[in-house]
């Protein structure tokens, strides 16, 4: 959350010429529930399912660039799904920084909301000490929070 998948996969999309998929939109679209409602209304299990099934659908497209939901390659087979479909990328972003940009943010996010901003910066934390095990086997991985588009072509070409 807020390391900037949307905005720089936007970009890519825009530069390679391919079609940017937001796959929380996509899974809002396909639901006609926004992400926060899947949640409160269903839990966070049924959302994780929806979740897995779209990037099963989503990996039968070319010539795209996905931004997927930061829960994404930490369930089932997701992390393997989406290397053995495409390039992968974790945007690897201090968590200081990340909480400064939820803080900033006008997107609701279910799992942060209410939060102060060491209660964020805690949650943070604790979420990419669980998740690194998963986002570690991203094929790439970018520390700079301010990568150029070019740099970013460089290392994933």
């Amino acid at each position: 959350m807020g390391c900037g998948k949307s905005t720089l996969g936007h970009k890519l999309a825009n530069k390679l010429d391919f079609q940017f998929v937001d796959m929380d939109h996509f899974i809002e679209e396909r639901n006609y529930k926004t992400v926060p409602q899947i949640f409160a209304e269903e839990g966070e299990e049924a959302f994780r399912l929806k979740e897995k099934k779209a990037l099963e659908e989503l990996s039968e497209f070319t010539n795209v660039v996905i931004a997927t939901g930061g829960g994404a390659p930490c369930f089932f087979d997701n992390i393997d799904l989406m290397n053995n479909s495409g390039k992968t990328v974790y945007l690897n972003i201090d968590p200081r920084i990340l909480a400064y940009r939820l803080m900033h943010s006008k997107t609701e996010r279910p799992l942060i909301k209410g939060k102060s901003k060491d209660q964020l910066i805690r949650f943070i934390d604790e979420t990419l000490e669980k998740r690194n095990e998963f986002y570690k086997q991203a094929q790439y991985q970018i520390t700079d929070p301010d990568i150029s588009l070019d740099q970013v072509l460089q290392i994933i070409q």
